[in-house]
């Protein structure tokens, strides 16, 4: 497995109750999630500063608009992958790190043979993290192949999540590992909740309208149909805070740089960035 060079720094933040459970690498069983997500009690923030010498030096130090501004200039910059590729791609950046063969789905987080990509019952897909409709950019090449935010799922929890907005709460989704689900949004496992956000703030920085595409932004509501927006802001925030990057996002996060987009998640790097900037 492709070792991540990074140090990090870690600040450990102590208050009454126990330490939040599903900060490492997803399981290959699925916890229940709660109907509700509750603040987490204690929580480790963990920062990448390897890159901010180089890769970030021009972001270091702003804060807000400019540093948004900075970082979608910086991350920018990026090999783009036809959609095809992309099977080829989930296979290095998702693979099991207890199984070769294998990749972790995002929203179950079963261990899934690698060959086993397809549409069928069984099969994992392409999962759009940020659902195409929302800007209406479909499979094209930019953020329809962006693969910091496309992940392999089950066909058909990939259904059932569909394009819905991230929010808390619902009835929970069959085989979905304790994701949640009703009418207008989607609940991810515990584990992936920060993952999902982050991946959701990369795009809302990387896609600013000036390439061609829909200026894409995070917003407070659900059910935005086929604008531009996802939600919900507030839990997304929440969601950055209690589930930290751990080593599988890290090492997705590494793999992509080196090996595919050369670009990288900075809210992968930098959590703390989300706060920053909204």
């Amino acid at each position: 497995m492709l070792a991540i060079r990074t140090r990090r720094r870690k600040a450990v933040v102590l208050a009454a109750g126990a330490v939040l459970a599903g900060l490492t690498a997803p399981s290959l069983t699925a916890s229940p999630a709660t109907a509700t997500t509750t603040t987490a009690t204690a929580n480790t923030a963990t920062t990448n500063t390897d890159y901010d010498d180089t890769y970030y030096k021009d972001a270091i130090g702003k804060t807000g608009a400019s540093l948004k501004s900075s970082l979608h200039t910086i991350i920018s910059d990026q090999t783009k992958l036809s959609y095809s590729a992309v099977w080829d791609a989930l296979k290095a950046t998702d693979e099991d790190p207890d199984n070769s063969g294998n990749v972790i789905l995002l929203y179950s987080g079963v261990s899934r043979s690698k060959s086993l990509n397809g549409g069928d019952t069984g099969d994992w897909n392409r999962e759009h993290v940020w659902a195409k409709s929302h800007g209406d950019f479909g499979t094209s090449t930019g953020p329809g192949t962006d693969i910091h935010h496309l992940r392999p799922s089950d066909v058909r929890v990939n259904s059932v999540r569909g394009n819905k907005d991230f929010d808390n709460g619902g009835s929970a989704v069959s085989e979905g590992g304790g994701s949640l689900t009703d009418s207008d949004s989607f609940e991810p496992r515990d584990a992936v909740k920060g993952d999902v956000a982050r991946m959701i703030f990369y795009m809302a920085v990387r896609y600013e309208g000036g390439d061609g595409f829909a200026d894409l932004e995070v917003n407070g509501q659900v059910d935005n149909g086929s604008n531009p927006y996802i939600g919900k802001l507030s839990v997304l925030k929440e969601w950055n805070d209690e589930d930290p990057p751990d080593a599988f996002e890290e090492r997705r996060n590494q793999v992509v740089y080196d090996d595919y987009q050369h670009n990288r998640n900075p809210f992968v790097d930098h959590p703390e960035w989300v706060e920053s900037i909204w």
